[in-house]
């Protein structure tokens, strides 16, 4: 049972984890705004991300798998958004 409990709490970080990036997603995405966002510093995050998602793999941790795979996908999100408007941008 406890277990479960730990896990829940894990879940519920994560959601927020990720809850606390849509306004990062809105600036880029509906906004169209990425000043001051550091495309290495969102590749360290990634990386350590990935590396989490394979440390919750190996300890077979549901809520460790399931944050950072969203996580991922939402920084992703964001870079991919980023990178669009710099290119946009360079070619204008």
């Amino acid at each position: 049972m406890a277990a479960m409990w730990i896990e829940a709490i894990g879940l519920v970080a994560g959601a927020l984890g990720i809850i606390a990036w849509i306004p990062q997603i809105r600036d880029v995405w509906v906004h169209e705004r990425h000043e001051g966002i550091s495309l290495t510093t969102f590749s360290v995050v990634t990386l350590a991300l990935a590396l989490w998602l394979i440390y919750g793999i190996l300890v077979e941790s549901l809520a460790m798998i399931v944050a950072n795979v969203f996580t991922l996908v939402v920084i992703l999100a964001v870079l991919i958004g980023v990178r669009r408007l710099r290119l946009r941008e360079a070619a204008a």
